[in-house]
């Protein structure tokens, strides 16, 4: 089987739809045909998505502040938690945060951290965080 003209026939006659959408059907689809309310996704599928996540994540951050490749790998991964969890933009509001990190100053940013409506909605999270922000 002609895999390669497969996948084109299939592109062709099911579209290629990159965001969550409903079906002739009434199903949540999603890419190429993909039922996600009858098949959902494989582990490797959610690995792979996760992954991607990550590096948009990381690169979003290194772009937008010049310090970021300066951090330990602990606190390079408590801002890539937050920035996956919050989405840069928002991430982007936590101006005390953001100024005490670039200062270096992890007390007040683990202050400024907790002293948040993102940390009454996570909980622990938050403090866990916090935690490996001061660890370094």
């Amino acid at each position: 089987m002609n895999r390669e003209k497969l996948i084109e026939e299939l592109k062709r006659d099911e579209g290629e739809v990159l965001t969550l959408y409903k079906c002739s059907a009434g199903k949540n689809t999603i890419g190429v045909g993909r039922n996600v309310d009858d098949r959902g996704i494989t582990v490797e599928e959610s690995d792979f998505l996760l992954n991607n996540d990550i590096d948009l994540c990381v690169e979003e951050l290194q772009t937008t502040f010049a310090w970021f490749n300066n951090l330990t790998s602990t606190r390079k991964r408590v801002l890539v938690n937050m920035c996956f969890n919050l989405g840069l933009s928002r991430l982007l509001g936590f101006k005390k945060f953001l100024a005490a990190i670039e200062k270096g100053d992890w007390e007040e940013a683990g202050v400024q951290m907790l002293d948040s409506k993102w940390s009454r909605q996570v909980g622990a999270r938050s403090h866990r965080l916090k935690d490996l922000l001061l660890e370094g």
